[in-house]
């Protein structure tokens, strides 16, 4: 909801020049929360690692109207990775607790959907309100639905079998507790495919305006319309076909993506190509999800899941930052921008392509 008028807001408080900041912080601290929130969901429970995020976003959105200057925003926008952070670790984790295995992929496509349902709605929604009235109702429509979330999340029941209550030590994390070196395959693949996403948030406000699009929210709409689309449908081929089969092909399309994105002169070429970005994302992300948790150890869960978000966040901060960079705040640079995008999630297809080659060579 906030995401598509944060470049807007940071230029009004006088931080035009530092864009790829808004996104990069933000991972930043969900990055180095990951190790926390694993460790935390195997211990404490998934429910209350879910309730840290959901209050950590409620009240970051509160805050945002209330700043004045941009180092306040900034060290606003690295407490609000906690949020993502804690979140989306908890759920996982719960999810893979409840589903039996060979629906895993199906599972991770539900709450994939979920997701972009909500940020289907949420750049819509936030463009309007910002437009209509001001952005400080946007942070405040914004908070409402983090508080809304709290209440879901009160009456959830917890699924860890041996639950365990908190104690200061549980935040001592060692070097072993922060990568499950199972899942290091999906963390690789998710590190490079994500750095194509990092970009299209942080340089996509400014190449919609550049090409005549005024709300800023919609690319994002169809962005995430599209991952809805193929969501369900791709985590459930991936239980019957493979992750790595169905990875090839999404990795492949969001090389198309980014090239169509890259090349894209007027309106409906670009909202062509964040529509491909968004089906070839929309299958990655659940099926790494399946992937990363089928390869974990059943007792440490929430450890494979952060990993793999770990690798998420990297990803996803160094495109921020890098596609900033390169960008410029130049028009002339979009093409170069994207085209580094592709190159990288071709790496990523190439991994995948050699893996297969690999399998067959060891039968």
């Amino acid at each position: 909801m906030i995401i598509p008028e944060l470049p807007a807001f940071l230029s009004s408080l006088g931080g035009a020049d530092y864009k790829g900041l808004i996104i990069s912080l933000f991972t930043l601290t969900a990055m180095i929360s990951r190790p926390f929130s694993g460790k935390l969901s195997d211990r404490v429970g998934r429910v209350p690692v879910m309730m840290v995020g959901s209050t950590v976003c409620f009240l970051c959105s509160l805050a945002y109207p209330m700043l004045t200057g941009i180092y306040g925003f900034f060290l606003l926008r690295l407490i609000h990775g906690f949020s993502t952070g804690f979140t989306p670790t908890g759920q996982t984790a719960y999810l893979s607790d409840i589903v039996p295995p060979h629906r895993r992929g199906e599972a991770m496509g539900f709450l994939g959907t979920a997701g972009s349902l909500g940020m289907a709605g949420g750049p819509a929604i936030g463009g309007l309100l910002a437009h209509q009235f001001s952005i400080d109702a946007t942070f405040y429509c914004s908070s409402i639905f983090g508080l809304l979330s709290i209440v879901i999340l009160a009456g959830i029941k917890e699924t860890l079998p041996a639950k365990q209550r908190f104690n200061p030590t549980m935040l001592r994390i060692t070097r072993h507790e922060i990568i499950d070196r199972k899942v290091l395959a999906p963390c690789f693949i998710m590190r490079f495919c994500v750095f194509s996403f990092g970009t299209v948030y942080t340089v996509m406000p400014d190449f919609g305006e550049h090409v005549g699009i005024q709300n800023k929210g919609l690319l994002f709409t169809y962005f995430t319309v599209a991952t809805l689309l193929v969501r369900f449908v791709g985590g459930r081929v991936s239980d019957r076909y493979g992750r790595v089969a169905v990875l090839r092909v999404s990795t492949f399309f969001i090389v198309i993506a980014m090239i169509t994105i890259g090349t894209a002169d007027s309106r409906w070429p670009l909202i062509i190509g964040v529509s491909i970005y968004g089906l070839a994302h929309g299958i990655t992300s659940p099926v790494l999800l399946a992937w990363a948790t089928d390869l974990s150890d059943v007792n440490h869960r929430g450890k494979g899941v952060a990993s793999l978000y770990i690798f998420m966040e990297l990803g996803i901060g160094l495109g921020a930052l890098s596609s900033a960079w390169i960008y410029g705040n130049d028009s002339k640079n979009f093409l170069l921008t994207f085209a580094v995008c592709a190159g990288l999630s071709l790496m990523a297809f190439f991994y995948l392509a050699l893996r297969r080659m690999h399998t067959y060579a060891s039968h």
